[in-house]
């Protein structure tokens, strides 16, 4: 059944756990992602619904790629595109090699099945990093509107994720659009400048990139 209302978002516990249980149909997803909230399913039986006290965001007039990243594009020939395989970026996405020190992953065939579907709809987009003809690197999001998070990201070759970072970032200047979501921090998003803000901060520019 289609999730018709969220709990405020104040209402999360210390770890932004809001809610579980419900379903991943395109409004259910899109519902949350405008409310602050976003699917984080803990297997592929517990779907859970999370909006953090901090919330990791780059703005993009102050995104910085790393200096090694320069050194690198010198180096290999990678050629960027935009969603043409964005199935396929999700399900590399999902590989355990991508998830550092953990043992899973949050993206289940569930999951994958959604945002498949809202790429149909034409709210979510890849960026994919190629070399030599082959899918190297990439990652996707979900975007309402001028706003726009980016999910996750994974490389088979040395700074392929960087560079489809890059090209995220190329297209969100052509829609001047001045900031993502990139949910939690992480080192990756970190070395091109995400920082966090509070969430009501947070709150506050989401309701202005869906007005």
């Amino acid at each position: 059944m289609v999730i018709k209302r969220f709990p405020p978002v104040e209402s999360a516990d210390e770890h932004g756990l809001l809610a579980i249980g419900g379903d991943l149909a395109p409004e259910s997803v899109l519902l949350a992602y405008a409310n602050g909230i976003f699917p984080w399913p803990i297997d592929e039986e517990t779907l859970a619904w999370f909006s953090p006290p901090e919330r990791a965001v780059i703005f993009v007039d102050e995104f910085r790629p790393p200096k090694r990243l320069k050194r690198s594009l010198k180096k290999a020939s990678f050629t960027t595109k935009r969603d043409t395989s964005f199935t396929r970026v999700m399900e590399e996405c999902a590989q355990v090699i991508n998830r550092g020190d953990q043992d899973g992953t949050w993206i289940t065939t569930d999951m994958i099945a959604a945002y498949t579907a809202l790429f149909e709809l034409g709210h979510c987009h890849s960026f994919e990093t190629y070399l030599e003809g082959a899918l190297v690197g990439g990652l996707y999001g979900i975007q309402i509107g001028e706003f726009f998070a980016a999910e996750s990201s994974f490389f088979r070759v040395s700074d392929a994720s960087k560079v489809a970072m890059c090209e995220l970032v190329e297209y969100l200047r052509e829609l001047q659009i001045p900031w993502f979501d990139c949910q939690v921090l992480t080192p990756f998003s970190e070395s091109f400048g995400a920082r966090e803000i509070p969430r009501s901060d947070y709150m506050k520019l989401l309701a202005q990139a869906l007005k």
